[in-house]
């Protein structure tokens, strides 16, 4: 998966490294509720991959709807795995989250394999094709998202 260098920041651990790109960050607060002792956001720095079980870390990144945060395993740890069918979800008031294998052209117009990604439906985004939640999705996540 291409790492956009500008955006995307590197958190290095032993068995697994978790990178996070803030212009996708639409603060649904998975990796919060999911591994608090790795995500905390009242911490700098804020990620730290050791702080959990590699294969955890690997399952609550997986859980990021817009990909904001991916995995990059140094060991046999299970990586994510793209789900099988695609799956589209379309938020009313929000963006189309997508999972599966996907190729998505990026902002820079290159080629971005992901396995997540919230698109932009509103095309209100500084971020194309990426939600930034600068246009009609400026609410999302909504409250629901956050229990």
């Amino acid at each position: 998966m291409a790492d956009t260098a500008s955006t995307r920041k590197r958190y290095t651990g032993q068995a697994v490294d978790v990178s996070f790109d803030s212009r996708r960050c639409r603060h649904a607060a998975e990796c919060v509720r999911g591994l608090g002792a790795v995500f905390d956001t009242d911490r700098r720095p804020w990620i730290l991959p050791d702080g959990g079980d590699p294969e955890d870390v690997v399952r609550v990144v997986a859980r990021c709807p817009t990909g904001a945060l991916r995995t990059h395993p140094k060991t046999t740890t299970a990586s994510e795995q793209p789900v099988t069918p695609t799956e589209v979800t379309a938020l009313p008031g929000g963006p189309v989250l997508l999972r599966g294998d996907l190729h998505v052209t990026g902002p820079g117009g290159g080629d971005e394999h992901e396995t997540r990604a919230a698109l932009c439906s509103c095309g209100g985004t500084a971020n194309a094709p990426y939600c930034d939640g600068s246009g009609t999705c400026a609410d999302w996540p909504h409250p629901r998202s956050a229990e």
